[in-house]
């Protein structure tokens, strides 16, 4: 059974499952295989939980005698190409994203500022792999005026295998740094895979939102002769600039678009989020807003009212501490973009909780160590070192084994009235310790 075969039942039965947990009546389940599961042996259960048809790869799981199953080659190629077939129903913008740090977050504020002006789809929570992306895909409803998709990648390739389905017609790469190194071998091999997303879009004369402020950014947009960008950035030749205000401790910043007509003028925007480092996402969602027709008020009124969330950049007050919360995940390039920006805010009693960074490979005991060192010129003379990595560098900071040994301490002696930054791999898991601070 060719896609557009399976497209047209799809038409039909506008639910897909991957999970033989949850089979709405009518709804068509695909049989993907995991590490250590394999969807095809629950298809049958599948079908009597109230799925119409079943996909699967593996013959001897597709009754013959039974016209509910549809067997193909590759259900996870089928699972994506049915997205494809989807999204090529729609012929709306579609904003391709993805980088080392800032995904999410840019996402989030990208879709909140479009938002004001359209219906948006985008990517849920972080689903942004093999099995997140087409499930955002199919999520496009006729309702829809525009897409926001995250496209993340831990190899080399996984881009390139994802903008196929996906087909943006523009899009940014927010930043790149030294992730995932196990898996992309080396920095140049993050660039190359993240750099997949460019050669998409100059293939297909898609727009390119470029920060200038980013060298790497630069200098791969320039090996690929784009013809249509824009750009934004702190330099002043950017088409959208801006430069931060205060960190005590919300992010505050003003911006400018010289290229815009009517000029919006120098506006001042207060956000409700942590770290500098978040003003090149805030320029990116100012810069397709308005390339997209909305208003320089409503672009405010957006970025000025996004509140973080999934512990992503946030700050959490409790009865005892303030913290700020960015223990969803970590690499060298976001760790010290947290460290820098809690180094310049302007408050007191500061600690630091960090995790070790996972998936760094050969690179993992060099990059801890850098860890170390930049905090020696931070002033935050109260640290909390967790994991095996942190464990084995050259430091005078505590050292904690697992997260386990940290609530032990925190219930001993709990610190009070701190800001403090919990920052780690979410394999580490910091997320469980606000609650006890």
């Amino acid at each position: 059974m060719d896609i557009q075969e399976i497209y047209r039942i799809y038409r039909s039965h506008p639910v897909v499952t991957t999970d033989s947990r949850d089979c709405p009546q009518g709804s068509i389940f695909i049989a993907l295989k995991g590490a250590s599961f394999d969807g095809n042996r629950f298809a049958e259960a599948a079908l009597q939980k109230g799925c119409s048809y079943a996909v699967v790869d593996e013959k001897e799981y597709a009754k013959a005698d039974d016209g509910r199953y549809i067997l193909v080659d590759d259900a996870l190629v089928t699972y994506k190409e049915l997205a494809r077939e989807h999204r090529r129903q729609f012929p709306i913008p579609v904003i391709g994203i993805t980088g080392t740090n800032g995904k999410t977050t840019s996402k989030e504020l990208i879709s909140a500022v479009l938002s004001e002006k359209f219906n948006v789809h985008h990517t849920e929570a972080n689903y942004n792999n093999d099995v997140g992306v087409p499930r955002t895909l199919l999520g496009i409803r006729p309702e829809h005026e525009i897409a926001v998709i995250e496209m993340g990648a831990s190899h080399p390739g996984d881009i390139e295998k994802l903008v196929k389905y996906v087909e943006p017609t523009c899009g940014l790469i927010t930043n790149v740094g030294r992730a995932h190194l196990q898996g992309f071998g080396s920095f140049e091999g993050v660039k190359r895979t993240k750099g997949e997303l460019y050669d998409f879009l100059k293939a297909h004369d898609g727009l390119l939102f470029l920060n200038e402020s980013n060298v790497d950014l630069m200098e791969m947009a320039a090996q690929r002769e784009f013809s249509r960008i824009i750009t934004y950035g702190q330099d002043e030749t950017a088409d959208v600039q801006g430069n931060v205000v205060s960190c005590a401790p919300f992010l505050k910043f003003i911006w400018q678009a010289l290229s815009h007509q009517p000029s919006s003028g120098t506006c001042e925007v207060q956000t409700h989020l942590i770290g500098s480092y978040n003003l090149d996402n805030m320029l990116a969602a100012i810069a397709i807003g308005l390339h997209f027709g909305v208003t320089p008020q409503q672009v405010c009124h957006a970025l000025e009212n996004y509140i973080p969330h999934n512990n992503r950049s946030q700050l959490t007050e409790t009865a005892h501490n303030r913290l700020i919360v960015d223990a969803y995940n970590a690499n060298p390039s976001s760790m010290a973009a947290a460290i820098e920006n809690f180094r310049l805010m302007q408050v007191k009693d500061k600690m630091a909780i960090l995790g070790d960074m996972r998936e760094l490979g050969t690179a993992s005991g060099e990059e801890h160590q850098k860890v170390i060192d930049l905090l020696k010129n931070t002033g935050i003379d109260n640290v909390w070192l967790v994991g095996e990595e942190f464990g084995k560098t050259r430091t005078s900071f505590r050292k904690f084994h697992d997260v386990e040994e940290v609530k032990a301490e925190i219930a001993r002696c709990r610190p009070e009235n701190h800001y403090i930054l919990i920052k780690g791999s979410n394999g580490i898991k910091l997320f469980e310790l606000p609650a006890l601070l």
